[in-house]
């Protein structure tokens, strides 16, 4: 029987998810389902100094939002607990641990202070590097005994040897090799008694049974040091996924200054949670046919990790915005309204029909917030410039839309069925008699009612929404700007 696969995302509560974390929890989630297996949330907050208050509740919140329920984790406990690494750090758990490592020679106490391990830095290639010298590593039992007893201050170090090679093997990468001679003795256990990222991680990835680590591939070049503890314990490894980097549209690495880095930047713009899941599951990843619109359950089931890319992500706006319109556009009409109506409220103040005004944009928009500058004219008729009644294609100047206006005003005047299909008869009734193509008179007309050059529908849909005299109004607005004109 195979082993049940269990992935693991281990976030740091440091603030808000960005995109890169949540590609990983997403692959994690992606490569565990795809297998009927289970999806562990582990917290790692040893690193005190970076804890941010109320940031647990967003790793919350995000995954919530984007559908990635995990199986087990600090709310769920799967046998496999604590899952919060600073209630593990309390047991005693990561010293115990590290103690086992030395009393095999593959780590050791040091006691260096930081005066020593300053002078130790040094300049390569204009960086400035630390390589720990394995200065105490020669302390014999008893002095180590010692100054422990003394209260002098301790890390414990891993011992990795300065000859021969480190090989471990990645699922996209394949095979790594390094020269040990390259590896610093990492640090293990800090002097406040917690133990780093680097080796809690081995440890609880190893108890909690994890077998695909997945993280970016900026973890490659730590990754031989994981390796050598896993031998240094005589565990197996788990399958390491290293996933390519996300750059921006220069290609330079997607910051955090950039404005859509996180999760939380991306909603805050009106992008859809299951846009932006379906659009990071493609940052690195490839399915077989040419489809890019995915729900969750079909990224599940579509999902093979082994497709991963080695080259970077772009993170590409456009195509984001693309996506996150085509969701809106398959999305069911209340949820749409119930979704849209704050951004239609930031402008339109009047008692109108704000359903029908939404239906018009539901197909014409990428993100929420686009409805504003599309919707904005109901609320109020902008002041335009009458050149917006010039159109070469629909063949209307100043002069002929004038006309136009001027010979409707009375024929809508006295017509009261404002709706689509009465106004339809009517106009287009107008428009036959008068001998002229339908842009011809139908451009006029929208211009008055709108004030704009472009518009979510068309005259008729425009004048159903104002109603009667709020039409004729603007229509009296724009023959007033015409005759000036003419004057």
């Amino acid at each position: 029987m195979s082993q049940r696969i269990r992935t693991r995302y281990a976030p740091s509560p440091t603030g808000k998810m960005h995109v890169g974390n949540l590609r990983t929890a997403l692959y994690e989630y992606l490569i565990a389902k795809h297998e009927g297996g289970d999806f562990v949330l582990r917290i790692e907050d040893t690193d005190q100094e970076r804890f941010v208050e109320g940031a647990l509740d967003i790793i919350y919140r995000t995954m919530k939002e984007a559908g990635l329920e995990h199986d087990e984790g600090p709310d769920k406990d799967g046998g496999y607990g604590p899952y919060v690494q600073s209630e593990r750090q309390n047991s005693g758990l990561y010293l115990e641990y590290a103690k086992k490592l030395v009393d095999k020679g593959e780590a050791y106490y040091c006691f260096c202070d930081k005066e020593r391990l300053d002078s130790l830095k040094q300049v390569v290639a204009g960086k400035e590097i630390s390589v720990y010298d394995k200065h105490c590593l020669n302390l014999s039992a008893e002095e180590v005994k010692e100054k422990i007893d003394a209260g002098i201050p301790y890390v414990i170090r891993q011992n990795n040897p300065v000859t021969g090679t480190t090989t471990f093997h990645d699922e996209i990468y394949g095979d790594i090799t390094v020269n040990n001679s390259e590896l610093d003795d990492m640090i293990l256990i800090k002097s406040d008694g917690f133990p780093t990222y680097n080796f809690a991680n081995v440890i609880d990835d190893y108890l909690m049974k994890i077998t695909h680590v997945v993280r970016g591939n900026e973890y490659i070049s730590s990754s031989p040091k994981y390796q050598r503890l896993y031998e240094a314990f005589g565990w197996e490894p788990p399958k390491y996924v290293h996933l390519p980097l996300i750059t921006d549209e220069s290609h330079k690495k997607l910051s955090k200054r950039c404005g859509h880095s996180s999760f939380e930047d991306l909603t805050e713009q009106g992008f859809l949670p299951e846009a932006i899941v379906n659009f990071i599951a493609l940052l690195g990843w490839s399915p077989e046919d040419n489809n890019e619109i995915f729900g969750l359950d079909e990224l599940v089931r579509n999902f093979d990790y082994r497709h991963i890319n080695k080259s970077p992500a772009v993170f590409d706006m456009v195509k984001l915005k693309w996506m996150n319109g085509e969701y809106i556009k398959a999305m069911d009409d209340e949820r749409f309204y119930e979704l849209a109506m704050p951004y239609l409220k930031n402008v339109i103040k009047k008692e109108i029909d704000a359903k029908k005004i939404l239906d018009l944009v539901k197909t014409r928009i990428e993100v929420f917030p686009d409805i504003e500058s599309l919707i904005d004219f109901f609320e109020e008729l902008p002041d335009y410039d009458i050149s917006l009644y010039t159109h070469k294609k629909m063949k209307t100047n100043s002069e002929n839309s004038l006309e136009i206006l001027n010979e409707l005003l009375p024929i809508l005047e006295n017509h009261n069925d404002y709706s689509i299909d009465s106004l339809h008869e009517l106009i287009m009734d107008y428009i036959s008699k008068k001998g002229i193509k339908n842009g011809q008179g139908l451009w006029p007309v929208r211009t008055a009612v709108s004030g704009k050059q472009m518009t979510p529908g068309g005259a008729f849909e425009i004048m159903e929404i104002l109603g009667k005299e709020e039409s004729l109004n603007r229509i009296r607005i724009g023959i007033e700007k015409l005759s000036k004109e003419g004057a």
